[in-house]
């Protein structure tokens, strides 16, 4: 988990560290909220760069919709227990493998398929990307990256309160949560910005 973090949340922040430099460097004041918007050539190479975030995105969404589907789809398997359309398991063979099949409830399958339905539409009639996911990425940089990992490590390491090293991890820890507050607090604004001047289904890069 400590190399996980370190790497991941490292390499992470390099990454957003340079573009943000390189972007500002390029277009000052006027750099866009997605930094692909504000370059026209050489097309292809934008079109590459595009492909990778949808399948970047493709990752994510099913990162963060996992732990929905498994919360709802294991409550209402408790809460009807008899019911078929929670309960009863098909089986559809692959083709051009015996050995390898998929199984699924018709649960899984409706459900799932109206949530990605559901979640898209809603994406499409509010289309400011960067405001949303600045906000989510603010609402879950504290509890995720800093305060969660950082209990599991002092309660590993068996560090006692008041120590120097529990002070200093309790003030790296305000501070995130400080840089998350403000952060969500932009965020909210940009969005409350932006639905002053949206229309529905309708972008303007």
């Amino acid at each position: 988990m400590k190399k996980a973090s370190i790497y991941g949340i490292g390499l992470t922040t390099l990454f957003y560290i340079s573009l943000g430099c390189l972007g500002y460097a390029t277009f000052g004041n006027d750099t866009p909220g997605n930094i692909l918007t504000g370059f026209r050539k050489p097309i292809w190479l934008m079109d590459i760069a595009n492909l990778a975030v949808l399948i970047h995105l493709f990752g994510a969404y099913q990162l963060f919709a996992q732990p929905i589907f498994a919360f709802y789809e294991q409550w209402s398997a408790k809460k009807w227990l008899s019911a078929g359309f929670f309960q009863r398991v098909y089986t559809l063979n692959l083709p051009f493998s015996k050995s390898r099949s998929i199984k699924f409830t018709l649960c899984k399958l409706i459900l799932r398929t109206l949530f990605v339905l559901i979640t898209t539409v809603v994406a499409m009639m509010l289309p400011f990307f960067n405001a949303v996911v600045g906000l989510l990425g603010a609402l879950g940089f504290w509890p995720l990256t800093v305060y969660y990992p950082m209990s599991m490590y002092m309660s590993q390491a068996k560090i006692k309160r008041r120590q120097f090293k529990w002070v200093m991890l309790q003030v790296l820890s305000l501070v995130c949560l400080f840089v998350s507050l403000v952060a969500v607090i932009g965020s909210v604004a940009d969005i409350i910005e932006h639905l002053k001047h949206a229309e529905l289904f309708k972008i303007k890069l």
